[in-house]
C-alpha cells in the first residue's frame, strides 16, 4: 500500500457510527484489505485514518471480531518483503456475502 493511498470511495464511507444500528450482516464493505491470511474490511471510516470493520487476523475464524484500526498502522505492517495490500477490484457489498459470513456486533 502506498503511503499516499487514498481513493474516491473514502468520501462515500459512512462516518464513524453512522451504521451503528444497522446489522451486522446487512453493513455495507467498502474496503478490503489484505496481508497473507489475515482481512480487514471496512464498514466506515471517520475521514482521515481510523476505519471501523470487521478484521481476521491469520484466518482464525473464531477470533475474527468487529473493531477499529487505523489505515497508518496498516500502512506499517510488513511481514519481510510483504505489506497489507488494498483490493483493487473489490466491489462494494454487503458483510453477510463475504465468505458467508454472519457475526454478532
Amino acid at each position: 500500500m502506498t503511503d499516499d493511498y487514498k481513493d474516491g470511495i473514502q468520501s462515500k464511507i459512512p462516518r464513524l457510527y453512522e451504521t451503528e444500528n444497522t446489522p451486522a450482516d446487512e453493513k455495507l464493505i467498502f474496503h478490503h484489505f489484505f496481508i497473507g491470511n489475515s482481512h480487514w474490511y471496512a464498514a466506515e471510516f471517520d475521514g482521515e485514518d481510523i476505519f471501523y470493520g470487521y478484521a481476521i487476523l491469520n484466518g482464525d475464524m473464531q477470533n475474527a471480531e468487529w473493531g477499529y484500526f487505523s489505515l497508518q498502522e496498516l500502512k506499517s505492517v510488513k511481514v519481510g518483503p510483504l505489506r497489507v495490500e488494498v483490493d483493487c477490484s473489490w466491489e462494494i457489498k454487503s458483510f453477510a456475502l463475504i465468505y458467508g459470513l454472519s457475526a454478532p456486533m
